[in-house]
């Protein structure tokens, strides 16, 4: 006797509908909500103005606004000023025939504005005077800069992960029992990760003064709040049975935490360290635009000054500098992790 196969059931089977009509309310809602937005915030004025300046560019159109947009800033910023002059008069015993290495001396004429005593008005009178051209000199400004914003972004994250690894353990579930420690852990660092740097920045350079001082705090703090959540939540992830085992045998919390935690979750502080050191790097350039040191204070001081060769130079060294730091970073969490 033979038993019939059963009936494939794709028989009432139909494809189903990829976008219901709640998917295409959802998508129209977000479309209004973008369209409104967009007018608040200028996405319009925006798009014209950069394309007007890309066309005029192309030589296809003429700018809209010669005086504003993409077009004027990049305009501004070159040709990049990488040599640095001094006017002789300011220098003390000025010698010219005991030059710095590659420098040289030029003599620029002029012109300027000044009262005569006798009529009271403004005249104008030529005006030679002598520099002394370092030809590379802004360029190792701009260099001394940098290395100091990558000890203020170095130094921050040392500060961050030393303050973090005590809140997390503290934080951790499964290393603190007591509820009320971890409250205020997990309060103290929801409070660091909250304030954002330049905040704490504004605040740090009334107390410590302009410099890289304020600058390391304030990035210190914040990766603090940071850190602290990352190494909280991989210890609270870790594998428990190697914790129960150790508890099993009376060890203490410490001792868990250092035998059965750490040899597991230390992947993953190297990655989370990482991690903020990169992004310490690019908030040390912002936190100098209030006078926190580094690279951001030389870019801030420029830009008021309308030097804005000066300003392309900056921002060109800052973009090779964050590409490398890239390329060392993925190095370095392709060989750690």
């Amino acid at each position: 006797m033979t038993t019939s196969a059963p009936a494939p059931r794709s028989a009432g089977w139909t494809y189903p509908q990829p976008y219901g009509a709640k998917a295409v309310l959802f998508v129209l809602a977000a479309l209004a909500l973008l369209f409104v937005t967009g007018q608040r915030v200028e996405v319009g004025k925006m798009a014209s103005l950069t394309g007007s300046a890309l066309l005029a560019k192309a030589g296809v159109g003429e700018d809209e606004a010669p005086d504003q947009g993409l077009g004027n800033v990049l305009s501004r910023l070159f040709p990049l000023q990488i040599s640095d002059r001094q006017d002789v008069a300011r220098i003390d015993d000025f010698d010219p025939e005991r030059l710095p290495p590659f420098a040289y001396v030029e003599q620029v004429r002029s012109t300027e504005q000044a009262l005569n005593p006798a009529t009271l008005q403004l005249e104008s009178r030529p005006v030679e005077k002598t520099y002394l051209v370092h030809p590379l000199g802004y360029l190792g400004h701009v260099a001394i800069k940098i290395v100091e914003t990558l000890e203020i972004a170095l130094w921050g994250t040392l500060v961050g992960a030393v303050l973090a690894l005590p809140l997390a353990m503290l934080g951790a579930r499964n290393i603190m029992p007591y509820g009320a420690a971890r409250f205020v852990a997990h309060s103290t660092v929801g409070f660091l990760r909250a304030v954002p740097e330049l905040i704490s920045a504004l605040f740090l350079v009334i107390a410590y003064g302009f410099g890289p001082v304020a600058g390391f705090m304030a990035l210190g703090l914040h990766s603090a709040g940071v850190l602290g959540k990352f190494y909280a939540d991989d210890m609270e992830n870790a594998d428990p049975r190697p914790q129960e085992a150790l508890a099993a045998i009376g060890a203490s919390k410490l001792a868990i935490w250092r035998l059965a935690v750490v040899p597991q979750v230390m992947p993953q502080f190297v990655g989370a360290t990482l991690y903020v050191l990169d992004r310490n790097v690019r908030m040390a350039t912002v936190i100098g635009l209030v006078g926190a040191g580094g690279i951001g204070q030389e870019l801030k001081g420029r830009y008021d000054m309308f030097e804005y060769g000066h300003v392309g130079t900056i921002l060109i060294a800052i973009f090779l500098v964050v590409l490398a730091l890239d390329q060392l970073s993925a190095r370095l969490r392709r060989r750690f992790l």
